[in-house]
C-alpha cells in the first residue's frame, strides 16, 4: 500500500471498513489509463458534483504540474509550427476523464424525447468503448439513472465501479467493485466520499507521473 492511501486511512480511521474495496478501485483506475482507456463518471446532484471534481483533478495537474515531455512538445511543434514555446510550457499532461452530467444538451433532449433514467446509459452507450471504466456515484447506491448506466457499460464491454454509502444498495449488486463508505445520511456519505476520491485522483497521478 502506497503512502497516499496510508495517509487517507490514517486521517480518516472510519475508511478501514472499506480498504481493502479502496485498495481494488485504486488498482481499477490506475488499470484503465494504463491500457488507454477513460473514465466515465456519473452521478446526480452533489454526486454530479463530485463528477465533475473528479474530472477536474485528472485532467490537470493535482498534486503536480504535470509538465508535457520535451519529445511531445518536440512532436506537436513540428505537426502545427505555429504553437508557442510559451503555450506549449504551460499546457499540462492529463488523465482523460468525462463527467456525464456536463452534457446537458444531451440529458435535457434525451429526458424529454426518450427516457429521463436513461440518460446516463446514454451517454455511456455514444461515449463508452471497451477498455474504458464507469464510475456511478449514489449515496443509497439506488440511483436508477446511475444502475441503467451501469448496466449498459457491462454490456459494453466496460470495467464498472461504484461510489456508495453505507450497504451499497442496487449498485453494489452489479459493479465490478463498489466502495460503500460507512454512513448512510446523504451529506455523511458524501464528506467521505471526497477524501477517496481526492486519494484515488493523487495516487493515479503518482502513478503516471511520478511520486
Amino acid at each position: 500500500m502506497n503512502q497516499i492511501m496510508e495517509e487517507l486511512f490514517q486521517r480518516y480511521p472510519a475508511l478501514l471498513s472499506c480498504r481493502e474495496e479502496i485498495l481494488r478501485m485504486e488498482e481499477e483506475w490506475r488499470a484503465v489509463f494504463a491500457r488507454g482507456g477513460k473514465l466515465l463518471i456519473c452521478g446526480n446532484g452533489g454526486s454530479a458534483a463530485d463528477a465533475i471534481h473528479i474530472s477536474g483533478e485528472l485532467l490537470k495537474g493535482f498534486l503536480k504540474k504535470r509538465p508535457l515531455p520535451e519529445e511531445k512538445k518536440e512532436a506537436m511543434k513540428a505537426l502545427s509550427p505555429a504553437l508557442s514555446r510559451d503555450l506549449l510550457g504551460k499546457l499540462q499532461e492529463g488523465l482523460p476523464a468525462i463527467p456525464l452530467a456536463e452534457g446537458s444538451a444531451l440529458l435535457s433532449a434525451f429526458a424529454n424525447d426518450v427516457d429521463p433514467e436513461l440518460v446516463y446509459a446514454q451517454g455511456v452507450n455514444a461515449l463508452g468503448r471497451e477498455g474504458d471504466l464507469l464510475l456511478a456515484i449514489s449515496t443509497s447506491g439506488n440511483a436508477k439513472n446511475c444502475l441503467a448506466a451501469l448496466l449498459t457499460a457491462k454490456g459494453l464491454g466496460l470495467r464498472t465501479a461504484a461510489l456508495t454509502g453505507k450497504g451499497g444498495g442496487k449498485l453494489k449488486e452489479y459493479a465490478d467493485v463498489t466502495v460503500c463508505v460507512p454512513e448512510s445520511e446523504t451529506f455523511k456519505v458524501q464528506e467521505l466520499h471526497l477524501p477517496v476520491y481526492h486519494a484515488l485522483c493523487a495516487s493515479a497521478e503518482a502513478a503516471f507521473f511520478g511520486e
